[in-house]
């Protein structure tokens, strides 16, 4: 999803260290890049407010300190090693996690995740967009009858399960467009249309242009 993508950072070996050059303590500004997908927010990220503050206090966000502890360790080595970009993932894993944990709704994405019924529909959609689910195959996926899954899915998602469906059908299919060279008659197909023209239809309302035209626009240039 849009929450993924290449990521950098400047550390100490960037020579972004500074601090008071005559007394006080040295300060160590550990600054990361991630670049997203504009065309579709990833649901955790939009939740988030426009500055996110973790105060560092002890005993606080132990994974994402250990997170940052390893990052500032692989920045501070003269040879800069494959693990700095998994752990710039990770580093962002942990600070939405964080602030998800200290700021608790009770609707939303996230909040989705802790209801079972709901937690246990959104796996089912997401590993298996292209299966011809239902609002009752959904329900019997969350062990829950039709009427109270579809109850508490709207209720917390704000959507209906199969407007959330949808919703992640075309994310899955954005993604297939711009990263390989499957036809769009497969993509739709993967993305659970057997028509083509239905599939069409239903990406241009989703992203306001036809899938090809999206997939020439959105594609990475070659290096």
């Amino acid at each position: 999803m849009a929450a993924r993508g290449h990521a950098i950072a400047e550390g100490p070996g960037g020579d972004h260290r500074s601090g008071a050059v005559d007394s006080g303590p040295e300060t160590v500004l550990l600054c990361g890049a991630y670049a997203l997908d504009d065309s579709r927010a990833h649901p955790a990220l939009a939740e988030l407010p426009d500055v996110v503050h973790l105060p560092a206090r002890v005993g606080q966000h132990s994974p994402l300190r250990a997170a940052i502890d390893l990052l500032g360790h692989e920045l501070d080595t003269d040879e800069r090693s494959g693990a700095i970009a998994p752990l710039l993932e990770v580093l962002l894993l942990f600070m939405v996690r964080a602030w998800h944990q200290a700021h608790p709704a009770d609707t939303g994405w996230v909040a989705a995740l802790r209801d079972p019924a709901v937690h246990a529909a959104l796996q089912a959609i997401h590993a298996e967009p292209g299966a011809p689910w239902t609002v009752q195959s959904l329900a019997a996926h969350a062990t829950v009858s039709r009427s109270v899954f579809a109850q508490r899915f709207t209720g917390t998602l704000g959507l209906g399960p199969l407007t959330y469906l949808t919703w992640w059908r075309m994310t899955c299919a954005a993604k297939l467009l711009r990263e390989t060279d499957l036809l769009v008659r497969v993509v739709a197909e993967r993305s659970g249309y057997t028509s083509e023209y239905a599939f069409a239809k239903a990406f241009k309302r989703e992203y306001g242009v036809a899938p090809g035209r999206f997939r020439t626009h959105r594609r990475p240039a070659a290096a």
